[in-house]
């Protein structure tokens, strides 16, 4: 069974996440181009490699971010926003 590790709840099975796609910084809206808005709605990097991505454990309502390489489905670590530097 594959699972992963809810920063609230621990490592429980993967059929209890919910993926949320890849974290990415937003710019500010009220100051950012239409072009850079554009390319932050639009625009994904596909390349495999290490990413950052939201997902959401949903018997406990925690969205997080895991740090995943996309090429062995390794999870490096997880972590709630706000708390990167915590490990």
């Amino acid at each position: 069974m594959k699972l992963l590790e809810c920063p609230i709840n621990g490592i429980r099975p993967i059929s209890e996440f919910t993926y949320g796609g890849e974290y990415r910084n937003m710019p500010n809206p009220d100051t950012c181009s239409d072009s850079e808005w554009a390319a932050y709605v639009h625009y994904r990097n596909g390349a495999p490699g290490l990413k950052k991505e939201w997902w959401y454990h949903t018997p406990s309502g925690t969205w997080f971010i895991a740090e995943r390489n996309t090429m062995t489905d390794k999870v490096n670590r997880t972590y709630l926003l706000g708390q990167e530097e915590a490990k």
